[in-house]
């Protein structure tokens, strides 16, 4: 069930046995993310057209398309940072921008950059030991981010988007720079996100293992 009745009144968002729901009388409300005719402009460029999408907790999407064809302006769209032109991104049925910050609050945000501090440490960049140790990089907790290479920096902004306790993750090309092993890695934590109720969007170039993931096209 995804919807509720007007008649309904909410409790507040409460989270049981790790899933994001919400209780409705004697009914659950799962969170909804969708999206309804997006238009989007890049300069002066239309880049979207008319994309509807929809996604529910324990949901993923993966975006594909050749390059340019607007799948990093769809996830910055979706997490409020690239404005419509046209259409309606819903939470649950409500406008999700209507109030940026809780919407900004729900969304776990990886692109291109790795968004690394070189002088903090692996630790400091994400408290949460059991992240690190889910992406292979707690031996090197103290170690600063400066001394990491490309792919271990990329774990680790993989791994600050799974301490985050965000229902949405929001991924721009995840497994850029991963080996094998990684991707496996990054594969089982969203699977662990995904069992817990949460949601995925990611754009890709190559396979990854999410199983019953929609695909949209662009």
């Amino acid at each position: 069930m995804v919807a509720c009745l007007p008649a309904c009144r909410y409790i507040a968002p409460i989270r049981r046995r790790a899933l994001y729901v919400r209780w409705c009388g004697k009914r659950v409300v799962t969170d909804l993310l969708t999206g309804k005719e997006l238009s989007v402009f890049r300069g002066e460029r239309l880049v979207l057209r008319g994309v509807s999408l929809a996604v529910t907790a324990g949901g993923a999407l993966v975006l594909r398309g050749d390059n340019g064809t607007g799948k990093s302006t769809l996830l910055r769209t979706l997490a409020g940072l690239t404005p419509l032109a046209a259409g309606q991104i819903l939470w649950n049925g409500a406008p999700a921008l209507a109030d940026f910050p809780s919407h900004a609050a729900r969304i776990a945000w990886l692109g291109h950059l790795d968004a690394v501090k070189p002088s903090l440490s692996v630790a400091e960049h994400v408290a949460d030991q059991g992240a690190l140790v889910a992406v292979g990089l707690e031996r090197f907790a103290a170690l600063p981010a400066r001394f990491l290479s490309a792919g271990q920096r990329r774990r680790l902004a993989l791994a600050r988007v799974a301490a985050s306790g965000r229902p949405l993750w929001l991924l721009d090309e995840p497994t850029t720079g991963l080996d094998a092993t990684s991707v496996a890695r990054f594969a089982a934590l969203c699977a662990q996100h995904r069992a817990a109720g949460g949601m995925i969007i990611t754009s890709t170039h190559m396979a990854l293992d999410l199983p019953g993931a929609e695909v949209l096209a662009l």
